[in-house]
């Protein structure tokens, strides 16, 4: 993951004669006329454009087993599993690794198409990539972002805290950037969500795999 400096904006921001006094529309600027290389995503995280690049066969075989399973349980509902679709909230973006909205979510469409507000979300998961940067973003940043947003419940799949690790936040607290309620528990113990589409859904060892040997 890598953090996009300010010369980097200048590079890819028209020349102006007067700085822009908003940092949130001189990112979305930036992030729209943005030509990444195959195989990478950016994100508009807390006053930062962050490029990361497509995840490792664990990580995708993660995300892809908590798709799959999301989409059982949410069959005959009006909801689904998605991924690969931009989050936005006040020119904030995010591409979560998977996330619950609407199957018909054409009413929380915006920006000509660009992504789904974040006010139609109901649950964000992400699952954590090594590195200090990715660690920090997911459990920290990240973690702030979707409080302030209000998604309803956010899930991070870890495999570098301990043996592996599954928390579910929930009741979030915008105004203070924090989730007021928190589950951690290790690899290997049934996980469950406690409201919105996915309430009673189990994240089990069939989606995480089995605690991680450290040794």
């Amino acid at each position: 993951m890598t953090a996009l400096a300010h010369e980097t904006l200048e590079a890819v921001m028209p020349k102006v004669a007067t700085p822009p006094s908003d940092l949130d529309d001189v990112l979305w600027q930036a992030w729209k006329a943005m030509e990444l290389p195959e195989g990478y995503h950016a994100e508009i995280v807390e006053g930062f454009i962050e490029v990361s690049p497509t995840g490792r066969y664990s990580h995708g075989q993660i995300s892809n087993r908590l798709r799959r399973a999301l989409d059982r349980f949410l069959d005959g509902s009006e909801f689904a599993a998605y991924q690969d679709v931009n989050v936005i909230h006040r020119r904030k973006v995010w591409i979560p690794d998977v996330f619950i909205a609407l199957e018909d979510a054409e009413e929380h469409i915006i920006e000509d198409g660009l992504g789904i507000d974040a006010s139609g979300v109901e649950l964000i998961a992400e699952v954590v990539s090594p590195g200090k940067e990715s660690l920090d973003r997911d459990r920290d940043r990240k973690r702030r972002a979707y409080a302030r947003a209000g998604i309803p419940v956010y899930l991070i799949i870890d495999d570098y805290d301990g043996q592996g690790s599954v928390r579910v936040l929930s009741d979030p607290a915008p105004d203070k950037a924090r989730y007021e309620s928190e589950a951690r528990l290790p690899y290997g113990t049934e996980v469950t969500i406690p409201e919105g589409p996915a309430k009673g859904f189990a994240i089990t060892k069939s989606i995480t795999g089995a605690p991680r040997d450290k040794a």
